[in-house]
């Protein structure tokens, strides 16, 4: 296999979105037989969190939908990461500036999208961020993520001409 498609996926303090993001499309990219073809990682455009695990509000959320944040440790979105992956996706406008204000030379902003840019129901194109809200707001990142990450594997399956492997057929190849 060739090298794999390397996947960033960025928030404020990588301890909510993000880490959700990653597990969520993860677990959707092993469901379609795809694992090979990818790298996937998260991190965060500041220093607040490094080293700390998920919020404990976001990983009894994706505990409930079926995913792990368990290992997760927070990082920081630096520089080489512009260069490093092909594929950089923000979940807010704020993480875009940010992650943009970084690519001093422009080389890479191209590869520097918004996650939402995916999702059939974009609303403003930004993943809230539910760190100062309530069970509702971290259930509503899920859904948002949930359904984000679905089209992104689509796009990103055929825009490297991935075979897609039914999620349901895969899961009975592996019983």
């Amino acid at each position: 296999m060739s090298d794999p498609i390397r996947i960033q996926l960025v928030c404020l303090g990588n301890i909510c979105r993000s880490p959700l993001a990653k597990a969520v499309f993860r677990d959707k990219v092993e469901a379609a037989g795809l694992d090979e073809h990818f790298e996937i990682a998260s991190s965060g455009t500041s220093h607040y969190h490094v080293g700390d695990p998920a919020d404990r509000r976001m990983r009894e959320t994706a505990d409930r939908k079926g995913h792990s944040l368990e290992e997760h440790r927070a990082s920081q979105f630096s520089e080489d990461d512009l260069a490093r992956f092909d594929h950089i996706f923000v979940m807010d406008k704020s993480n875009l500036n940010d992650v943009l204000h970084l690519d001093e030379d422009d080389a890479h902003g191209g590869k520097v999208r918004l996650f939402r840019e995916f999702d059939p129901e974009p609303d403003d194109y930004q993943v809230p961020d539910p760190y100062h809200g309530g069970r509702q707001g971290f259930e509503n990142v899920y859904d948002i993520v949930e359904r984000t990450a679905d089209m992104l594997l689509h796009q990103l399956a055929a825009e490297y001409d991935l075979i897609e492997t039914d999620p349901q057929s895969a899961e009975e190849e592996r019983e």
